[in-house]
């Protein structure tokens, strides 16, 4: 079965299960149980003693290839590994290294409520094409640590790999951020420091420091807060230029360039009820549950415009804004927004619909980088709010690029 080493401890997968997807008959009951342990809180980061990067390292495998029944739940249709699935194992992964950083032994149960904060980044291995899984009867392995810590929040680096050929081949790579919350996940809680053993373990902290340095300049720039830069200005208008009729001499007159899709016509929507088998032990919507049917529906929207299966080549920048509740509506939007030769950018929304008030809230943005087997469409945006969903699709595409 599923195991996962630390430090000398093995987990069985269904130890695991039961730690990080723990179901209690009556939640309200647990969840008041939970509020007692506000008074194990540090009252400052101080006051914790400092871990190493080593406290936190996990090794968890994967058996796919040989059992079975687990192998079926990670099947596609293509007789691949399910990305979607491998998504919840790292959020579920991130969360147990988060844990193991604040474990104390003097403890019976953990006060903080550890959650999912963002996913910075997850692409391919050093030296690997693309985070393909495409051999479904070979056995996985997920390795991480923690990496960076703040007051309250913790940077966990995973690794994945594959065995092949006699050898575990390096996959894909994940950065997560995760966020310590009190019993009741109402206000932050703080976390031990992390104190780094020798130079390399230096070098991933000051990575650490420059990852959220990074996230605080793009949120500064976001096109939701300021204007788009000089040169972004000329692509839009170079993008509208192109498909004004040159018949009429109208601003209003609109054609689209030959090989062209407006943008508009790039979306694919979906809906799910979110029910309580996809709870978390806070009696919220499993993060790892969200992010697997936003890839999956991003994917079908890349196959659908593309015309063809396409690769995952990263997945960048996902955040988790607000939690979602047992019951909501969960409305997930699909849409290309950035395309450059095989390659396919897709944005996906996800908001949660309450019937009652007929109020929308977004609870998450997902980004996803596709490659093709052949040159897609160009994706044409057609109003100023479109215009900005391509520059936005176009710096995240170029930020895969660059790493």
């Amino acid at each position: 079965c599923c195991c996962c080493t630390t430090t000398g401890i093995l987990i069985s997968q269904k130890s695991l299960l039961m730690l990080v997807n723990v179901v209690h008959s009556d939640h309200q009951q647990a969840m008041a149980e939970r509020v007692s342990l506000s008074s194990m809180l540090a009252k400052s980061q101080n006051d914790l003693p400092a871990k190493t990067m080593k406290d936190s390292y996990l090794e968890v495998h994967l058996p796919l290839g040989s059992e079975p029944q687990l192998r079926e739940k990670y099947l596609t249709f293509h007789n691949t590994v399910r990305f979607g699935r491998i998504l919840e194992d790292l959020d579920s992964l991130a969360v147990l290294i988060s844990y193991s950083h604040t474990y104390n032994p003097e403890l019976k149960r953990s006060p903080l409520s550890i959650v999912t904060a963002l996913v910075d980044k997850i692409g391919k291995s050093t030296g690997f094409s693309s985070p393909v899984l495409s051999l479904l009867y070979c056995d996985i392995k997920f390795t991480g640590h923690v990496t960076w810590v703040g007051n309250t929040s913790i940077e966990a680096k995973m690794h994945m790999s594959q065995f092949r050929e006699g050898a575990y081949a390096p996959v894909l790579d994940a950065t997560f951020v995760m966020v310590a919350r009190d019993p009741e996940n109402k206000r932050a809680a703080f976390v031990n420091p992390l104190n780094p053993q020798g130079a390399e373990e230096e070098k991933l902290l000051q990575e650490g420091e420059a990852n959220k340095s990074r996230r605080m300049g793009m949120s500064r720039a976001s096109l939701l807060k300021v204007a788009p830069t000089a040169e972004e200005r000329k692509i839009v208008h170079s993008l509208f230029l192109n498909t004004l009729d040159t018949q009429t001499v109208s601003f209003r007159s609109r054609i689209l360039p030959p090989n062209s899709v407006w943008m508009q016509d790039a979306k694919l929507k979906g809906l799910e009820i979110c029910h309580p088998q996809e709870r978390n032990i806070f009696n919220r919507i499993f993060g790892g549950f969200l992010m697997r049917k936003a890839y999956e529906l991003g994917w079908a929207n890349a196959c659908s415009f593309g015309g063809c299966r396409p690769t995952l080549l990263a997945v960048d920048d996902i955040l988790f804004q607000k939690p979602v509740e047992i019951g909501s509506l969960l409305l997930l939007s699909s849409q290309v927004c950035y395309t450059e030769g095989k390659n396919i950018q897709v944005r996906v929304h996800s908001e949660v619909f309450d019937p009652l008030t007929r109020q929308h809230n977004t609870t998450n943005v997902f980004h996803f980088t596709f490659v093709s087997d052949r040159d897609v469409p160009n994706i044409i945006p057609e109003t100023y709010g479109e215009s900005m969903l391509y520059l936005d699709g176009k710096r995240h595409f170029n930020q895969t690029v660059e790493h």
